[in-house]
């Protein structure tokens, strides 16, 4: 089963606008070490298709809307992203799609770990492998 979590930051507003702050090991669960984003996603282009063995990410469409696939071998569940309050966190091991990007997404991404290729797995037949590893040594 697919444990879904995620986060409604918290919006500190008046006339000027709104602010929301992310800190690491407070509202963010982990310590921020890598910050990225993705825009111009063109109309039916599909992201992501891969998990990390030990990455952490906290994932906030900043502006626009996007979903995310999440699967874990058994199970499937999509997650709408369209407030920039709110933020999913994908926990290791748990693979992601990224899809149904609006014109004018942002989708930002908070990592716990700077880029390392050897922790992505890329095909799901390595994702699969990886999961019966892990049933093996539990």
């Amino acid at each position: 089963m697919i444990d879904i979590t995620t986060f409604d930051f918290e919006e500190h507003g008046d006339e000027r606008g709104v602010l929301i702050s992310l800190e690491e090991n407070r509202n963010i669960p982990f310590t921020i070490r890598r910050c990225y984003y993705m825009y111009n996603t063109q109309p039916g282009v599909e992201r992501g298709f891969h998990a990390h063995k030990k990455l952490e990410q906290v994932l906030i469409c900043v502006r626009g809307k996007c979903s995310i696939r999440l699967k874990d071998g058994e199970d499937e569940r999509v997650v709408p992203l369209d407030r920039p309050n709110k933020g999913l966190y994908i926990y290791p091991g748990l693979w992601r799609e990224m899809f149904d990007f609006s014109e004018d997404a942002c989708l930002m991404v908070l990592a716990s770990e700077l880029y390392d290729e050897s922790d992505y797995i890329r095909s799901w037949e390595d994702y699969l492998a990886f999961l019966k590893q892990g049933e093996a040594e539990n």
